[in-house]
């Protein structure tokens, strides 16, 4: 029975990590739902754009860290074809804080509760940040490596990404 369910362990350990086939270079799965300003989103609909999808809440030091330097590089960038959607993970309770940081900056901001997301599995950790390419392919998996997003992360990553047909 031990081994049982240390197999069973072992199984849901390793599907979690690759949930539905979250591997780079594969489709990324499509996110529909309400953004907060009443518009509707499908992931789908953003092909040919480079997308940085963020799960991110209020009461997260690295998630309110890391967000000026992606709305810097968004500023920069969103002439070239690059789209950040911020998903806050924050409860009812505390959208109006949410709702108060997101004044700050230019990102599609949508709240779990009004959004489908899940072809990306349980969000288990914040920040996490998913980088999808012009053609609907993961190039970024926020539920492994480092969960931070930086202007060096988005050089590396989204730069090359923009410039590629």
């Amino acid at each position: 029975m031990q081994t049982f369910r240390l197999f069973l362990l072992i199984i849901l350990l390793h599907s979690s990590a690759s949930y539905a086939g979250l591997e780079l270079g594969n489709d990324a799965p499509d996110i529909q739902g309400e953004l907060l300003d009443g518009k509707v989103f499908s992931l789908n609909a953003y092909k040919e754009k480079v997308i940085l999808v963020n799960f991110w809440a209020s009461w997260c030091e690295p998630c309110r860290e890391e967000m000026p330097a992606i709305e810097a590089y968004l500023k920069k960038n969103k002439v070239k074809g690059f789209e950040v959607l911020a998903i806050t993970v924050d409860k009812p309770a505390d959208m109006e804080q949410a709702k108060q940081i997101m004044k700050n900056y230019s990102f599609l901001f949508a709240e779990k509760q009004q959004i489908n997301y899940s072809g990306y599995g349980r969000i288990w950790r914040i920040p996490s940040s998913f980088i999808i390419d012009k053609q609907g392919k993961l190039r970024k998996n926020g539920l492994t490596g480092d969960p931070k997003v930086n202007t060096k992360l988005l050089e590396e990553i989204v730069t090359p990404l923009l410039t590629t047909q």
